[in-house]
């Protein structure tokens, strides 16, 4: 069987020449005579596997010196509660919320102390980002958390908010390497790695170094500190080694592509050959306002529940998979992260054409 287009949120489509790569390396990692899965994690082999991908990360993000890099378990959602438990000294937190990882980081963070929604965008379905120049920032409060790409939605920060000089920390699960990022502007950075860096099982974490501190709140679990992570280099105990080798291989893929500029230019093309046809669609629409579309996931609908699933079906027979909406919204989303080709999103809109002369009013 060939490939499909695989338009799924998370986790997500690989590039092929990195699966190709593991797939040879799979039985004798270089000369190791072993997989890399079946690696100790102590080898000077895996460390260099570790050490070569946080450099490669580093370069592509221009990280500063200051900023530890992590890779980490639990997926994002276990940062959720690592922020406030490492972050909290005032036990303050404002948050925007712009979607359902954004609330759910909200509320785990209300069991460690005040967690403040200053803004938010649940009165349009979260169909756009609110206005952040001008916020109600809590004097007392030890951070401003944002999801900046909002992967249900397809929303997406054009323009990061007014701290008012609080720490911001974001997740970015679905933009991390699909464009530059000023890393200076962030006290913390966090991404699941299952859409656009590797397979599900790592968090990365890129946290300034004032920020990992030996004052956590009572309680927080030795797994659950910064600094357990920061001191040992990722490997305080056994890490995803195979997915972290893996997101290697993905930053080396990125960097041959020439970076992150590279990669924005790339994914704004792809985007828009996908957005272009949705202005113009009179059965198909897109689901956010103009100004803060997601270059990653574009959320579109008919109008009529029975067309979507229909079409959905009919997408899946011509290997245009996993385009069903979530299931709280409904409709259909298409993720077109780094690793989907440009003549993926090019079936897709051949398609939606097809499927609109034949069923459109």
């Amino acid at each position: 069987m060939s490939r499909v287009y695989n338009f799924s949120a998370g986790p997500a489509v690989l590039p092929e020449e990195v699966l190709r790569e593991a797939a040879d390396e799979m039985m004798d990692y270089r000369g190791s005579g072993m997989s890399v899965m079946e690696m100790s994690h102590r080898s000077k082999m895996f460390e260099s596997i570790i050490g070569q991908a946080e450099e490669d990360l580093r370069e592509l993000m221009n990280i500063p010196s200051n900023y530890k890099v992590l890779f980490l378990q639990g997926g994002a959602s276990q940062q959720f509660a690592m922020v406030p438990m490492n972050l909290f000294k005032n036990r303050v937190g404002d948050y925007i919320i712009t979607g359902q990882w954004a609330k759910k980081a909200w509320q785990e963070a209300s069991m460690y102390g005040t967690a403040n929604a200053i803004a938010s965008s649940a009165d349009k379905t979260f169909s756009y980002i609110p206005d952040v120049s001008d916020l109600p920032v809590s004097e007392n409060a030890d951070y401003v958390y944002i999801c900046e790409n909002n992967t249900i939605y397809g929303t997406k920060y054009k323009t990061l908010p007014n701290t008012k000089g609080k720490d911001l920390v974001a997740d970015i699960s679905s933009c991390i390497l699909s464009e530059p990022v000023d890393v200076t502007k962030y006290g913390l950075l966090f991404a699941g790695a299952q859409k656009n860096v590797g397979p599900a099982g790592v968090v990365i974490v890129i946290i300034r170094e004032d920020l990992i501190r030996d004052e956590v709140l009572p309680g927080t679990p030795t797994m659950l500190r910064y600094k357990t992570h920061a001191d040992n280099n990722s490997l305080y105990n056994t890490p995803p080694a195979y997915g972290i080798y893996i997101c290697g291989k993905v930053f080396q893929w990125v960097k041959k592509r020439g970076g992150l500029q590279a990669m924005k230019e790339y994914n704004e093309k792809k985007a828009a050959v996908l957005y272009d046809y949705l202005d113009q669609s009179c059965l198909f629409k897109g689901t956010v306002e103009k100004k803060d579309r997601s270059l990653m996931n574009v959320p579109f609908i008919t109008g009529d529940s029975d067309m979507d699933a229909l079409f959905v079906k009919e997408a899946k027979a011509q290997g245009l998979e996993n385009l069903k909406g979530h299931r709280t919204v409904g409709g259909m989303r298409a993720s077109i992260y780094n690793a989907m080709p440009m003549e993926g999103v090019e079936k897709l809109v051949a398609f939606m054409k097809e499927f609109e002369e034949k069923h459109g009013k």
